[in-house]
Parts: C-alpha cells; structure tokens; sequence
C-alpha cells in the first residue's frame, strides 16, 4: 500500500542522494554526507531554507546564461529547482514572447512563489507579460475574444483536462466554460515598457486596457455563464460605468474566475499529479491515485493552496524513499531519466567544476558553450520547448521521460561526459579527475575506495558484484592488480607526474557517467 506516513530514522547515504538528486539540481558530497545523518524532518529545514533574491543581469540578453547560473550555485534549496518546475508548467517559448526581459520577469515570479501560493502563482501568470503575449491575452477584446490563454489555463494550468464524454465535454469543463473564460480574461495589454508594477510581488505586469482613468475599454463586460462542470455558476463585473466594467471590476472577475476554478477538487489532483510527476515517477496508478495523490491533494486544499505543505508531506513519506513496500520492481530510486539540464548541471554541481567568474562574458560564453549547446544537442532547447504544453517529458503519454531518450540524443549524452575532461577549449571549463580524487576520495591509493565512494554518489540504484567488479577491475585497475594501482598513486604524488593516474581516472570517470545508471536519478 503505498503511503504517506513519515519515514523514520537517519536518512543515510542513499535517500540523502536520492531527495538531493529529486528536489535540488543534484548533490555533491559534502550535501550527501550532511543529509545522510539527519532525519527527513530535519532535511526538510535544509531544503526549504530561504534564499537570496539574486540581482538581475546587467543585460537581460543574457538571461538564459544567468538562469543556469543560478542553477549551478542553487547549493542544497529546492528554490531553484521549484523555479524549473514552474516553468515546465507555466510554460513559454523566448521565440514567441520574443523578450528576455520579459521572460527574467516572469522567472521572477516563479522564484517568488516557489515555496507559495500556488493560486496567486497563476492569478500573477495570467497578468503576465510574457504569458500575454505568448497565449495571445493581449489580442483578446471583446469585440474579437480570443480563446488560446483561456483554454491552455483549464486544460494546462489548473484544472486539467478530464475524458472526454461528449461533444465539447472534457468532464472537468466543456468548450462553453474556455468561451466563457476567454471573455473573463478579455482587454488586457503586455506593458512593453515594464512601468506597471504589481503592487504585491514588485515585479512588473500588464494592465487593463482603459480609458486612461478607471473605466476597462476592450473588456467583455456581459454575464458569463459556467456549465455545470462548475455548477452553472456565473461572473459579472461588480462595478459598471455604463456598459462598460471599471478596471477593478475586471480585475475582480479574474478573482472570481480563479475562486470558481480552485474551488473544484479536482484542479488540486491535477497540481498534484504534475508535482508526482515531476518529483517521482510518470506513472499514477490506481493505487497511488488513491493513496498519495488523493491526501496530497487535500492538504493543498485545506491549507489554501499554498504548495510547502504538500512538499513537505510527500518528501518526509515512506513513499518517497520505497518504504512502504518490499517490492523491488516499483523502487523509486533510478526512476526517472535526468534531463540533459539536470545531467549538465548536476554533474558540474557534483565535481565542483569551476567556471569563469560570475557575471562576466566569459562566464555566459562558458554556459552556452559548456551547457546550453550540448543540452540542445541532447534533445532540450532551454525556453524553446516543441509544444505549447512544455517539453514532451513532463506531460506526454506514454513516453514521459523517455522522450529525452533516441539513439543520437544518448550519444550526444556520452560525447557531454567525455568533452568535459578533454581540453579547457571545448566550453571554457574542465572537469579534472585527478584533482577531484585527490581531495575527495578518502583513500585515493586504494582503487576498491575510489570506486566504492564515486558509485555510492553517482549511480542511483544498488549495483551488482559484476558491475562493481567491472568499473573496479576492467576500467580503473585495466586488469593489473590493486597493488599496482597503489605504487602509481603514490609514485604520482612524489613525482607530480598524474599522467598514469591520469588516464586510468579519466577511463574510469567516463565509464561512470557514460553508464546507463548515471542517466537516472
């Protein structure tokens, strides 16, 4: 039965890595160690600490370069991975919205609910700049509605989109209900010039089109009427000035549109499901339906939507860490394919590679070279997702996550791992195998150790005898004895001569990251 109760005790080396692998852009050693000796209550205050709102870049041009670094230096909060997973959902492609400005802006927004409200979350999405320039809000008026941000906010953004049972019928709304919320959401305008500030989060918006007083110009100021998928309710403007809404009055129907639509049990399952999803597994079976998402569900209702009491009951349960059963087959760990941003980042994240100082050219040429291209070779345009629902892991059955899977994209993968100890010329960065064993292995002379301690860190799943033996035997000791791994250590470390150690790390290194199981978190 799968279960919500807390797990108990120390969480040891392995759910330490497995909770930092989940809900951060991947550990290093020092995290694995600091989780592994305390409870998952006691984690959880390391996870959700607050951080510092970082500065804006000094050009927004470079804000894909800047997002990654904020990634890489995210150090053991789940803030930035919250950001990641807002923008799975909330999604918006840069060649569309066409403003890096205005997706910085919106990136803040995510950052500023990632442990939140999810409800203000969406309500701030629907005013915001890029979202109304990416889903048309700002070509829908009354005189010509237009339907495409009404219709991908019930099917994608809250309440989902249910079977179909008839003409226009999605269970949970029908086509009536995207019509009728299209006009709710009509006579908007993006703020090209970012000079309307929201006044609770500070960070710009759009605005009501109006007469440049108090009265809404393009907005639909008739009834609309709800099927009974949200029990015939209807939203009127509270103020007129003659035909017309004022514009609190249309800002208002966006609070009764939300009220109407966050009221309904199942946008919270459907919130939950793309949490599991992302956090857990694609899968949802009966069981879990009913046993983790259903509770899950009812927490992020009874505590009005805001989303840290719903993180905090899934990553303290016994489900999390595949407590609740003896079966093997459903083990959550090495569950779900990384994708090539979390591969990327969380490698460099694990070997604390160094890159150019922060803020500088050489630091953004670095991340597009070093990140952001192989990342678009491997199958991830960053902010460039193939649909309007996001990039196809996240949501699109049956393949989920194995869509960041396909003969060249793997390759690619391999290549990645093998570039980053080449040469300081590929991206502006390097990977030094030497350097890291020799200030983070606890025994680098004795190869049993290196291997032990890298596998325990990096692959999520229990290995094998052969495996093991392979990495240890075939890679790293190239069929030569332990002893003789032994004398090159140390003849390394009175020579300073690393060219045998060298190769033999590099070898083993690639092998590693190259294996199936590094692909998996």
């Amino acid at each position: 039965m799968a279960s919500l109760n807390p797990v108990t005790g120390t969480l040891g080396r392995r759910r330490s890595a497995h909770i930092l692998r989940r809900a951060t852009f991947g550990p290093n050693k020092s995290y694995i160690n600091l989780y592994a000796g305390r409870t998952a209550n006691q984690a959880m205050a390391e996870l959700f600490q607050a951080t510092t709102v970082p500065a804006a870049p000094a050009d927004f041009e470079n804000f894909k370069g800047w997002w990654v670094g904020q990634m890489l230096n995210s150090g053991r909060s789940i803030v930035e991975k919250m950001v990641f997973f807002y923008h799975t959902h909330f999604t918006t492609k840069e060649e569309i919205v066409g403003s890096r400005r205005a997706l910085f802006h919106q990136n803040q927004l995510f950052r500023y609910y990632a442990l939140g409200n999810f409800k203000e979350l969406t309500k701030k999405i629907c005013l915001d700049n890029a979202m109304m320039v990416f889903l048309n809000g700002r070509d829908n008026d009354r005189n010509n509605v237009n339907e495409n941000f009404g219709r991908e906010f019930l099917e994608l953004y809250s309440i989902g989109k249910g079977l179909q049972i008839g003409a226009g019928d999605y269970t949970n709304y029908t086509e009536q209900d995207v019509k009728e919320a299209a006009r709710v959401f009509s006579g908007y305008r993006n703020d090209e010039e970012f000079l309307t500030i929201d006044p609770i989060t500070g960070i710009p918006a759009s605005y009501v089109r109006n007469d440049g007083g108090t009265v809404a110009t393009a907005h639909d100021a008739g009834v609309k009427t709800f099927s009974q998928a949200f029990q015939n309710t209807t939203i009127q403007p509270n103020t007129l000035v003659g035909e017309d809404a004022t514009v609190a009055a249309t800002l208002d129907e966006l609070d009764q549109l939300l009220n109407m639509v966050f009221n309904q049990d199942e946008t919270a399952r459907h919130i939950c499901r793309k949490l599991y999803r992302f956090l857990m597994y694609y899968e949802i079976t009966p069981e879990v339906e009913q046993d983790i998402i259903g509770p899950l569900a009812t927490t992020f209702r009874n505590n009005n939507y805001d989303i840290l009491p719903v993180l905090q009951q899934l990553f303290q349960s016994e489900h999390f860490y595949d407590s609740d059963n003896a079966i093997v087959q459903d083990d959550s760990h090495a569950a779900i394919i990384k994708s090539p941003l979390e591969l990327a980042v969380g490698t460099l994240r694990y070997y604390g590679v160094a890159l150019p100082a922060s803020g500088t050219q050489a630091f953004y040429d670095s991340i597009d070279n070093g990140i952001l291209a192989p990342m678009n070779l491997q199958g991830m345009n960053l902010l460039e997702p193939f649909e309007v629902a996001g990039y196809p892991a996240y949501h699109q059955n049956p393949d989920f996550h194995r869509n960041w899977i396909s003969h060249n994209q793997l390759a690619r993968r391999y290549q990645y791992m093998a570039q980053l100890m080449s040469s300081m010329d590929n991206f502006g960065f390097q990977l030094d195998a030497v350097a890291y064993v020799e200030n983070n292995i606890s025994d680098p002379s004795n190869g049993q150790v290196i291997v032990q301690e890298l596998i325990d860190d990096l692959l999520p799943e229990i290995i094998t005898t052969v495996r093991f033996d392979y990495f240890l035997n075939d890679i790293l000791l190239d069929s030569l004895s332990m002893a003789n791994w032994t004398t090159e250590w140390f003849a390394y470390q009175g020579s300073n001569d690393d060219s045998a150690v060298r190769t033999q790390l590099e070898s083993l290194f690639n092998a590693l990251m190259q294996s199936p199981e590094y692909q998996l978190q």
